[in-house]
This record gives C-alpha cells, structure tokens and sequence, in this order.
C-alpha cells in the first residue's frame, strides 16, 4: 500500500511517517522546501522529492509518477509563505486567482479539490495518529484557577467567533480581556506578542493581571484533513517565555506531539493545561 505525504514544518510529519510505516505502509514524501525539515530524508520513506510550496503541478505529477492515490497534509505551512517569497506555477496561480476569500479552509480546500480531481484523495492528517489527540480533562498537576478558567469561557467565545471565519485558532485572555488574536503569524507568534504587550504596561500601575491564559481552539467544523491545530513542547515554551500560566484546548481535536514531555515542560514551570470536550 502506498500513501503520499505532502510535508510541512515540525515534528507532526516525522510522526505521520513514522505511524504509517509501523502500519506497514509505503511513503511518498513530498516535502516544501520551504517549511520541511531534512530529517524527513532518514526515516525511511519509500521516496523524498522535494518542491517548492508553489509548484502544486509538479506535486501532483510526482504522486502520479510514484502511485499515490491518497495522500495526507501534516506540518504547517505558514500562511503568510504562500503569499510572500513563493513564485507559483501555473495550477496554483490559476486556483489563487480563482479564490473569493484567502483564509486557511478555503485555499487548502481548493488544493484538496484540484488533487481530487486528478485522481489523488486528500485524507485526514490524524487518521493515522489518533492517540495523540488530546483527551479531555486536565493533564497537568496543576489544574486552572477560577480567574483561568474565566479567561477560558471568554477565550474560548472570542476564539468561536474568529474561527467561523477562519482568523485563527488562538486567542490570548488576561482576566477576561483579548490581549492577542492569532492571524497569519500563527500560535508561537501570537503568544509572544502578548507577552510583548503585557511587559510593556507601566508596571504597578497596571490594573490588568500579566498571567496570560491561551485558549487554541478547532474551527467549528474543522476539517480534520488539514490545518489541525498542534500544540509541542515549544509552544510551553513561548508561553513561559510570556508569562502564560494556563493553555485550554478542544479535547479530540488537537494534537499533542511528545505529549510527555508537553507536560513535564508544563508542570516545570507551573503551567496548567486543560482540555475541554465542548
């Protein structure tokens, strides 16, 4: 059995290779120079090719040219690449054009679409790594304070409304006020400028708490195929880095990668993490 994978940053793709051999598949990595890391190349995929993030054609005749009759998106690909140094082919500069709205859902639907139509199924990126969507209930020792858990049904509003439109995933609260909304430059980003923003208020006369508390959310109807929010030891990180002490997420759809370590980092710096099934 042979399955495609379009690879982006981070671990998440190594971990997709990684469960689709052990399920005795055979891997086409095509891997965005861009974004990828070389470390795709030692993980013993049937083959490495890699393109550039515009060259949608080429993408397709290699899946073509290797067999691949599905595929599966992992890694991010951050959106402001798509827009910024990228010279698109032909393909993509047609479906770009073709575009009434530049979001997330309705670009990487469009490419989903045009794979289709040449023969290439675009399936879930979790299909193959299902234990490592987190699982409701609070995974650290530390649970969420009654002014965190405020933060997390304000956040968690704010970020509902956002993601019907397909703004972002992340929102930033300190008692019950948007501090940082995600847009282009992702979830990392997103928290630091928080963290930014909340050094620069004047010190004891600030009347706003400098505890942070991040609220990463799924679209409402989020299509599991792509842009699933993952959350890594880095993004604990960044928020200790900020001064955010609790991370709510949507239990069943988002991904932990090194879940353990996540956590150990998290219990580190007295970072609650909480996962909530609503």
């Amino acid at each position: 059995m042979r399955i495609g994978l379009i690879a982006g940053n981070g671990k998440f793709p190594l971990l997709v290779l990684d469960a689709a051999r052990a399920q005795g598949f055979e891997v086409v990595v095509a891997a965005i120079k861009e974004e990828a890391s070389p470390d795709i190349e030692d993980r013993g995929a049937a083959s490495v090719h890699w393109l550039s993030l515009g060259e949608l054609s080429r993408l397709i005749e290699t899946f073509q040219r290797e067999g691949v009759r599905r595929a599966v998106m992992a890694g991010q690909v951050k959106h402001k690449q798509i827009f910024s140094a990228i010279r698109p082919d032909w393909r993509l500069a047609k479906l770009l054009l073709s575009l009434t709205t530049r979001n997330t859902d309705s670009l990487l639907g469009a490419v989903a679409k045009v794979l289709a139509e040449e023969g290439i199924t675009l399936e879930s990126s979790t299909s193959l790594l299902e234990p490592l969507l987190v699982k409701a209930g609070t995974l650290t020792q530390r649970g969420s304070t009654e002014q965190e858990r405020k933060n997390i049904e304000y956040g968690r509003t704010v970020a509902r409304h956002l993601a019907q439109h397909d703004i972002g995933q992340t929102v930033v609260i300190a008692e019950s006020a948007c501090v940082a909304v995600e847009a282009m430059e992702g979830t990392d980003a997103t928290i630091e400028r928080a963290g930014h923003l909340m050094s620069s208020l004047r010190g004891d006369a600030s009347t706003l708490s400098r505890a942070l508390t991040v609220v990463k959310i799924a679209k409402p109807n989020q299509d599991m195929r792509f842009d699933v929010p993952v959350v890594g030891v880095k993004t604990v990180e960044v928020m200790q880095a900020a001064g955010a002490t609790c991370l709510a997420l949507d239990a069943g759809k988002c991904l932990m990668l090194d879940c353990e370590k996540i956590i150990d980092a998290a219990n580190a710096a007295a970072i609650a993490i909480v996962a909530d099934s609503n």
